[in-house]
Formats: structure tokens, C-alpha cells, sequence
């Protein structure tokens, strides 16, 4: 393989590292707006928020001596408002998560941070030293908190916070803050991916011979609006799961045949092969948002 194929390699599977920092953009909302809440809950209890040092945490946290320690967090100026949610006893927090997500998706999110079940920290630190909230206190390893950044078009900042929890008695509850950020403010990690960057759109692909793509028509119509811009890359990062028995060059054929059948799609909606570049990764990547599972075609658009 020579030089300057490398080299390309390289430099595509690098955008892709960058995009995995970004939540797709599926639709304009306002980032201003606070989340509208999961249909399937009900609101307890809202808090306005205004301070000029509010923590606000960016990796899993601890409690050492009765102080809050985490390895990244930042006391910030902020204005916004936090919101209590019970869920109803028929559904779930992760499909309350699930609603957020594509919330945050739609207005192109940067997610900050993430995580799930124990490594997120002691449910109660969150509970009642973060939040404030006593009755968010449940199981460590049900409980689920991320933190978002989205910029409004009048250049203002805002930041999302989400937790879900699943208490000792089964009740499940969704916290929500909604934030406005100072100007000035130095937010971890916030602002460091390029605009230029739209994506990814997940795209989970079922099949062998032929391929049956998950998608929505709001997204298909995304990727050929945003492919309509002059000099627009559509990149399309097939991704598969090593399955019981089967070697990686079995795993990355499969990935490799699902994305060909996408690209395929894809000109014949409106965006030609000479726009589009694929990229095998099969299951050499792994991720760990809920969301980035299985065998799936993530599709980004990097604008000229």
C-alpha cells in the first residue's frame, strides 16, 4: 500500500474520530428552548437556576471527605432553570433518555460527556451534593447522567444536562437542567469540533445477500440537503459486530457489503458517488453510547 494511500486513509478515519464527539442533526430547534419533556412524565418539580459558580461535572465523580472530586468540572455563570421529571410506571428511563437524545440530536448537539450505571459515581453524590434533589437518589448501577453543549444563532451557549434514576422502589425519575452560559466562560471541551462537521446519522442495517437500512425520512432528506452544498463530502462509516464464531475479516466484509448497498441508495436519492467516500471500520471501533451499537452505517456530511 503506498504513501499517499495511507496517508488518506488516515486523514478520513481522523474525521470520523471528530465527528464521534457529535450528535446528528436532524432538524432545526431552537437551543434555547428547555427540552420538551419525555410525553411520558410527569413534572414534580422546577428550580430556577442563577449563579455565577455552578458546578457543572465533565467525568464520573467521588466524594472524598465530604467534597465532590472529579477529574474534569467547572463551577460556571449560568442562568436556566432545572426540571424534575417522575416517569409513568409503563415506560422507562431509557426510552426518557432516548426522547432527550434525539432532542439534542436535532439541534446538533456536542455531547460533553456521558455515562452509565456505576462508573458515573454514587447515585447519592448526585442526588443530594449536585443536584439538590433528594428523591434522585437510587441504584448506582441504574442510573444513567450526560452533559450537552449547543450554540443558539444569536452566538449564546447553552448547556443540557440530563440524569435518569431508577430508585430502591422501582419509581424512575429524569433530572433536567437547561443552561445558559456566560459569555467569556471557559466550558470543558465545548467549542474544539468544527462546524463543518454534521453527524453522525446512525443508520443500523440488517441482511446478508440484501440490506434493509433503519432510518428516518426526516434523516434521508437531511443527507441530501446537506449534500446539495458545493464541494459537500458524504462519508459513509460502515460498522458491524464480531459475531460468535465468525473472524474479522468476516466481520469487516459484512460492514464493507452494507455500506456498498447504502452508497447505493444514496445516488439514487440525489447524491451522487463522487460526493461520498466510504470507510470500513467493522468492529474495530467500539463506543459506548447506547446509541452507537450493533451492526450500522454512521453517515456524516463535511461541508467545503
Amino acid at each position: 500500500m503506498s504513501n499517499r494511500l495511507l496517508k488518506s486513509l488516515f486523514s478520513r478515519f481522523a474525521i470520523v474520530a471528530v465527528c464521534s464527539l457529535v450528535l446528528p442533526s436532524i432538524g432545526m430547534s431552537a437551543p434555547e428552548d428547555v427540552p420538551a419533556p419525555f410525553p411520558q412524565s410527569t413534572l414534580e418539580n422546577t428550580v430556577r437556576i442563577e449563579s455565577s459558580g455552578h458546578l457543572i461535572l465533565f467525568s464520573p465523580l467521588r466524594e472524598v471527605n465530604n467534597e465532590i472530586r472529579s477529574e474534569t468540572m467547572a463551577r460556571l455563570p449560568v442562568s436556566g432553570e432545572g426540571r424534575l421529571y417522575q416517569i409513568a410506571r409503563d415506560s422507562s428511563r431509557e426510552q426518557a433518555r432516548d426522547h432527550y437524545l434525539r432532542i439534542l440530536r436535532q439541534r446538533n448537539a456536542q455531547i460533553l460527556f456521558d455515562c452509565e450505571g456505576i462508573r458515573c459515581g454514587r447515585s447519592n453524590v448526585w442526588a443530594n451534593q449536585v443536584f439538590g434533589q433528594a428523591v434522585l437518589l437510587g441504584r448506582d448501577a441504574t442510573q444513567d447522567y450526560l452533559v450537552a453543549g449547543t450554540v443558539a444563532e444569536d452566538g449564546s451557549r447553552w448547556l443540557t444536562l440530563i440524569y435518569t434514576v431508577t430508585r430502591g422502589n422501582l419509581r424512575e425519575y429524569v433530572w433536567v437542567e437547561h443552561l445558559r452560559v456566560e459569555a467569556g466562560a471557559t466550558v470543558p471541551g465545548f467549542g474544539s469540533v468544527s462546524r463543518r462537521v454534521e453527524g453522525p446519522i446512525i443508520v443500523p442495517w440488517q441482511g446478508g445477500v440484501t440490506y434493509r437500512f433503519n432510518w428516518q425520512a426526516t434523516d434521508r432528506r437531511l443527507v441530501t440537503d446537506l449534500a446539495r452544498e458545493e464541494g459537500a463530502v458524504v462519508a459513509l462509516v460502515g460498522y458491524s459486530v464480531l459475531e460468535e464464531n465468525e473472524t474479522f475479516s468476516e466481520a469487516m466484509d459484512r460492514a464493507r457489503q452494507a455500506t456498498e448497498s447504502l452508497s447505493e441508495v444514496l445516488s439514487k436519492t440525489g447524491v451522487p458517488k463522487s460526493q461520498q467516500e466510504m470507510i470500513i471500520v467493522g468492529p474495530a471501533v467500539v463506543f459506548n453510547g447506547p446509541d452507537r451499537q450493533g451492526d450500522r452505517v454512521e453517515v456524516v456530511v463535511i461541508s467545503r
